[in-house]
């Protein structure tokens, strides 16, 4: 465990003891002050003094405050009152704790810092000890997060200095029109978010109000805007939906491994068979996603698809998810479930070769390609909104080009030590 210790020191006092009258110093002689004269007098009491210790991977609350100079039963009472204002299962590696010391050594508080929460402070009693918290006061800076794709949209973000979460939102924002496993070098993106902070220790982010994605030469922008009911969607600056009827793949960050086909090999069968779906390889137990609304009509088992989930979306279509290694909690047949919501895991079951999903779309006993499929988007925007949607892309188009360094060097500041 990293430990930061602060102690002020003692200062060690040499005097000389001597009560005999004053000699006048003879010639030749030795010197008047011998060494056993020099008494050491005791150091003066340290005064109260503070360490602070980081909480690393392996460490608990206990062993922590135990290394902290808390004893047991202390530590115990401690637990105790804090678990009534904090779940302490949210403590992670980078939290602070502060020991104050008694001039005897004793712990008389501990204060305990827990990033993007707030702070215990707990005070030693008879008794045990008392909890009080304070709330962390969260911040948020609005800043322009620009980037080119070099390698992946991850290495992207994490090269300007962001975290992954905004990798997540890209994709979410853009799903419909950009194939995300099909990104190109040289493509690029900027992003109007706000960050948030508490203190100078970066929490994350709030929701992306404006974005701009260059992909294969197309430029594609969306505009957050949120509706009276609280939901919230993203536009085009026409005020079109970017949200469309299906989803262009059921899973995120995987790849295809197989494409559909009138004739493929099959590597177990050992002959040519079409191949109605795509294949996205992925490890087992990544989730899997209804690509529209809809309503389950078949959650089993077969012997070929394995484990596999059938979806009817309209009068005519139907979606499949085929070698599933589990279905997610509450889908049986008769489930309705929304665009987006997790119904499976990729697995390997039947005949399957490794972990990967068969996606497959029917429309009324025709096999379709997924990738070539044609969606439908939803209504247009509001007309009782466009005036203040309008007004607003007006007021965010320009940020989308401009850059705030201030917020960086403001993010990377040493995070004080309470």
């Amino acid at each position: 465990m990293k430990r930061l210790i602060a102690v002020l020191p003692a200062s060690l006092l040499l005097t000389v003891i001597n009560t005999a009258a004053p000699e006048v110093p003879a010639a030749h002689s030795g010197p008047r002050v011998q060494y056993n004269d020099l008494i050491a007098l005791q150091p003066a009491t340290l005064p109260p003094h503070s360490i602070v210790l980081t909480i690393e991977d392996g460490d608990t609350l206990e062993s922590v405050l135990l290394d902290g100079g808390v004893d047991r039963l202390g530590a115990a009472a401690l637990i105790r009152e804090a678990g009534r204002s904090f779940d302490l299962r949210r403590l992670k590696p980078g939290d602070l704790v502060r020991f104050h010391y008694q001039r005897d050594e004793s712990v008389d508080s501990v204060e305990i810092k827990i990033l993007g929460w707030g702070e215990l402070h707990a005070v030693a009693t008879d008794a045990g000890f008392t909890v009080a918290t304070q709330p962390a006061v969260i911040h948020e800076l609005e800043t322009t997060v620009s980037a080119r794709i070099d390698s992946s949209l991850y290495e992207a973000l994490m090269t300007a200095g962001e975290g992954p979460q905004l990798a997540q939102q890209i994709v979410d924002i853009f799903q419909w029109d950009i194939d995300f496993f099909a990104l190109q070098r040289g493509d690029s993106f900027s992003l109007v978010v706000s960050k948030r902070f508490s203190g100078s220790d970066p929490m994350g982010y709030g929701p992306v109000v404006a974005a701009r994605f260059n992909h294969g030469g197309q430029t594609f922008e969306a505009f957050r805007q949120e509706m009276p009911d609280g939901r919230a969607g993203y536009y085009t600056r026409k005020g079109m939906p970017l949200r469309k009827q299906f989803l262009r793949a059921p899973l995120q960050f995987t790849r295809i491994t197989s494409k559909f086909s009138k004739s493929r090999w099959h590597p177990i069968l050992q002959c040519f068979r079409p191949h109605h779906g795509v294949d996205y390889g992925a490890p087992v137990g990544t989730p899997v996603m209804t690509t529209a609304d809809g309503v389950v009509v078949e959650a089993g088992r077969k012997s070929g698809d394995g484990n596999y989930i059938r979806v009817r979306h309209t009068m005519r279509i139907d979606t499949y998810y085929l070698h599933l290694s589990k279905f997610a909690g509450g889908i049986k047949r008769g489930a309705k479930v929304t665009q987006g919501q997790v119904i499976g895991y990729v697995g390997a079951t039947g005949l399957a070769t490794g972990p990967h999903l068969d996606y497959r779309v029917n429309d009324n006993g025709v096999w379709l390609d997924p990738l070539k499929l044609k969606s439908i988007s939803p209504d247009p925007l509001p007309v009782a909104l466009t005036a203040a949607f309008h007004q607003n892309v007006l007021n965010l188009s320009p940020k989308l080009a401009a850059a705030t360094p201030q917020v960086a060097e403001f993010a990377s500041r040493r995070r004080a030590l309470f």
